[in-house]
């Protein structure tokens, strides 16, 4: 089993204003920012770059004057192979000029990406865009019941968005299943950038534990997929339906063999008598303490001893434990015993 980090990277590094409390926030905010983007294909020789309002941008042929953000001025500074800490140096005159020698002046087209005066990326013609709204509509498609998890502890909620990418991470806490006598739920991360700040990609997983870090902990079955932003990347939205549709399948599958399972624990006894429950557990790895205490507590409820009675208070009993690994370790003992139903 892995701990995953994806989404615990991403709570240290985004401000609160690219935060989102749900997926329909999310969304709409990613819709909003598609709706007000404009594309440019402009020949080199009609972009020029220039001082507007003491900020580097660009002016287009037949269009308005953009000014740089940092992430379309690094983008620049690359495709005219200068360093962007030198140009960062000089004067504004100067940092112009040197845009308008070195950027490139071949027959190849750029591709803007612009937005309410500000230069959201710049691109050659290799790069093909995927909006981080056409991605979200295949997550709500096929996974609109799993929600973000648990704020972290810095109040990051797990749904990003800024001006270079996006990130999502979703789980379903409404659907444990026993996977080899353990509990685990499904969940995934999904992201994207619109100006070619990382790759198109999504990772599935089923976890047992989400801490306030938002490590994803002991997360078996993990699919990785991702794609960088040429021809075909559009491919990429068909492979990621296929993988939520794959996990959303898996997870229903598994729904209804737990819920089968759990309908047999409550019919089926572990024995007649306390002696022949207290072996039938002390065999399967459970504490003689935790036993006795649970043996009283079914028989207090009823003389049937039956599996789900006997995982029924041994989780009563496992919830007064204060050291959360020793828990854990019983909790895991305790769900085997579901095994024995199935």
């Amino acid at each position: 089993m892995a701990n995953l980090k994806r989404a615990y990277r991403q709570l240290f590094a985004r401000p609160e204003d690219e935060r989102f409390s749900s997926l329909e926030d999310l969304y709409t905010h990613c819709s909003n920012l598609k709706d007000h983007s404009t594309v440019h294909w402009q020949h080199p020789t009609d972009v020029f770059p220039m001082n507007i309002h003491g900020n580097l941008g660009l002016k287009l042929s037949g269009s308005s004057a953009y000014e740089f953000n940092d992430w379309s001025f690094g983008q620049a500074c690359q495709l005219a192979e200068v360093k962007k800490e030198t140009v960062n140096r000089l004067r504004i005159e100067t940092a112009t000029q040197v845009l308008s020698e070195t950027m490139p002046n071949g027959s190849k087209p750029y591709q803007l990406l612009t937005r309410s005066g500000s230069i959201r990326s710049i691109h050659g013609v290799s790069y093909t865009r995927l909006f981080d709204a056409d991605l979200l509509d295949v997550v709500i498609d096929e996974a609109s019941d799993f929600e973000p998890p648990p704020k972290g502890i810095n109040g990051g909620t797990g749904l990003y968005a800024g001006e270079q990418d996006m990130f999502a991470f979703l789980i379903d806490d409404e659907s444990w299943v026993d996977i080899g006598g353990e509990q685990f739920a499904p969940g995934f991360f999904v992201w994207n950038s619109e100006v070619g700040r990382r790759t198109v990609g999504i990772e599935t997983f089923w976890f047992q534990r989400i801490c306030a870090n938002h490590i994803v902990w002991d997360a078996t079955e993990v699919v990785s997929y991702s794609r960088k932003h040429t021809a075909n990347v559009l491919d990429a939205v068909d492979e990621i339906r296929s993988l939520l549709r794959r996990l959303v399948q898996i997870r229903d599958q598994r729904k209804d063999a737990f819920a089968k399972t759990i309908g047999n624990a409550m019919t089926t006894s572990l024995g007649s008598t306390k002696e022949e429950i207290t072996k039938a557990l002390v065999n399967h790895g459970i504490g003689m303490g935790y036993v006795k205490e649970a043996v009283e507590m079914m028989a207090s409820q009823s003389s049937s001893f039956t599996i789900f009675q006997a995982v029924d208070s041994l989780t009563r009993i496992s919830g007064r434990i204060s050291n959360a690994g020793d828990r854990a370790e019983q909790d895991v003992k305790i769900g085997r015993l579901l095994t024995l139903a199935v």
